[in-house]
């Protein structure tokens, strides 16, 4: 039995997804695979045995995955397998936003004597807040959560204004018809009561809400972020919110800077950390895991394109190179002029890397694959 290492608690219902070929270990010497969520990877010391990585969960930041692509080390992670938890905390954000919730449970602890019923009717409406229903919100990034978001926020009877320049066909189906898509971000800033993010943090989108960002937006408006703490500028929400430009600013991602600022609420870091989300995230990436170690197969891969095609002939050749010219040529001449016929073949690429499958009718040899390995620009040849 081969052991997957887990670098962090995954839930139990990963080895059942596993099958009985492999089982998540705790510790391990020459493991074949790793499952994490939030360790970080860029100090660890990866074993050289170790053909794939799946991250229980979206975001890869706690990974080093260029690096992890020039060792031939297939990346994964799990996208839209915990959308739904972190949907509903972001709609719970957006009441927390609205209503002075949070603050009259506070002021309600305060309270003593026998007519704290008098006082509460007396005080309650310093929390009174206002209504969603009727509102606009502008959701920035239309992946699986975002679309989630929207789809109930028009629900809710909210106006829903969706950027996202990548938005992808498959998300594009799924999205409500009320929505109103909006090509320029700015136009949404202006235009948006309520703003909430769900976008990766990539050099393009950090420090997405700054303070010029801000100033193109609604006076009172109400931003919530459960995506990345770096999206946001810090030190330009906590001016604006006490100038009164933003009336509240609701994360996960706690900060010094952030706490004890009022209109600011920061959350625990809870938007995908329900039980049934970590059950979800857990299963697809053994799934993930299971499928590229059996067949070679590769789905939702952030350093690999997709590259998948059901096993035909008696050997399965999987190889890893750059994505540059005359790889493909070199290998299937490999292949060719040792009298192997390739039954099937599949090549995709994504940016500097590509990934080939090749079904061939008869084995292969050791020596075989090392004439492949020698091949410039190869990086890791695997035998299933």
């Amino acid at each position: 039995m081969k052991e997957i290492l887990k670098l962090n608690a995954i839930s139990p219902l990963a080895d059942k997804a596993l099958g009985k070929a492999y089982k998540t270990v705790d510790t391990s010497a020459d493991p074949i695979a790793i499952m994490l969520r939030s360790f970080s990877m860029h100090d660890y010391d990866l074993p050289r045995s170790v053909l794939a990585v799946a991250r229980a969960g979206a975001g890869t930041n706690n990974i080093p995955v260029k690096d992890y692509a020039e060792r031939g080390v297939v990346v994964f992670n799990t996208p839209g397998a915990n959308a739904n938890a972190v949907k509903e905390l972001c709609l719970a954000a957006l009441l927390l936003a609205s209503r002075g919730i949070t603050d009259g449970m506070e002021w309600t602890r305060t309270l003593t004597g026998d007519d704290v019923a008098k006082q509460v009717e007396k005080g309650k409406k310093q929390f009174a807040g206002h209504e969603i229903m009727g509102k606009t919100l502008g959701v920035v990034g239309l992946g699986a959560i975002g679309v989630q978001v929207g789809n109930n926020a028009v629900k809710l009877g909210m106006n829903v204004l969706g950027y996202d320049p990548y938005i992808t066909i498959d998300s594009a189906w799924k999205l409500n018809h009320n929505i109103t898509k909006i090509d320029e971000l700015d136009e949404l800033f202006a235009e948006s009561d309520y703003i909430t993010l769900h976008v990766p943090l990539t050099d393009g989108t950090r420090g997405l809400v700054n303070a010029a960002t801000i100033a193109k937006m609604k006076d009172g408006v109400n931003i919530v972020n459960l995506s990345r703490g770096e999206l946001c500028v810090n030190a330009d929400i906590v001016a604006a919110v006490k100038s009164g430009k933003i009336h509240s600013y609701i994360t996960d991602f706690a900060s010094p800077e952030l706490l004890n600022v009022h209109g600011i609420t920061v959350l625990p870091h809870l938007g995908a950390s329900t039980e049934e989300a970590e059950d979800n995230c857990a299963v697809m990436a053994a799934q993930e895991l299971a499928d590229f170690l059996d067949n070679g197969n590769i789905k939702n891969s952030v350093n690999f394109p997709a590259c998948a095609a059901p096993r035909a002939g008696a050997c399965r050749i999987t190889i890893v190179h750059r994505n540059v010219k005359f790889v493909l040529n070199s290998i299937t001449d490999i292949v060719s002029g040792a009298g192997i016929n390739i039954e099937n073949f599949v090549s995709q690429s994504r940016g500097d890397y590509a990934y080939t499958i090749l079904d061939v009718d008869s084995a292969i040899s050791d020596k075989l694959l090392s004439q492949i390995s020698a091949c410039d620009n190869v990086i890791r040849v695997r035998k299933i």
